[in-house]
């Protein structure tokens, strides 16, 4: 595999982006918002619970509200692609891992459902036959199955019929 550089810089959005993000969810911006809604909620009797003291809170919440959904959307998509590009190269790193794996965030959901109860049937298999320790990949677990199965189906098959 080759050797990708990387420029090392972003763009001033995604620096905005990210600062912004980390900063809406710590502590102090909590209790900076809230400081907001008490001192909004005391001024309220002052102001005799008129429209333009509700117009205030409703449209500076509105506002802020819609400009965050967009920057913490844009910091979710970057992290969850970094997130997918670690586990593609665990995946394509282990040989026991399936590379069908490698896409799964493209599946419908009623493909990813399917795949769910697959793992929930490999799970129920791993607690019948006690070993936990041993984990498969898709593919060889489906392998180790079907051979497992060949063989309880071998033993439980009556004898051959040896008199003619």
């Amino acid at each position: 595999m080759g050797h990708h550089s990387f420029k090392g810089h972003h763009s001033v959005f995604d620096r905005f982006a990210s600062a912004t993000t980390r900063i809406a969810g710590s502590p102090w911006a909590f209790s900076f918002a809230l400081l907001v809604v008490l001192a909004w909620a005391a001024i309220g009797p002052l102001a005799g619970f008129s429209e333009v003291w509700q117009l205030v809170i409703n449209t500076g919440t509105t506002i802020v509200t819609f400009l965050m959904v967009f920057l913490i959307q844009r910091s979710q998509n970057k992290d969850s692609l970094a997130v997918h590009m670690k586990l593609d190269e665990l995946i394509a790193s282990s040989r026991l891992a399936s590379n069908r794996m490698l896409a799964i965030e493209k599946l419908d959901e009623e493909d990813l459902e399917n795949l769910r109860r697959f793992y929930e049937r490999l799970a129920r298999l791993a607690e019948k036959e006690a070993d936990l320790d041993e984990t498969h990949s898709l593919d060889e677990a489906t392998r180790v199955h079907a051979r497992k199965s060949r063989l309880r189906a071998r033993r439980h098959a009556p004898p051959p019929d040896t008199t003619h």
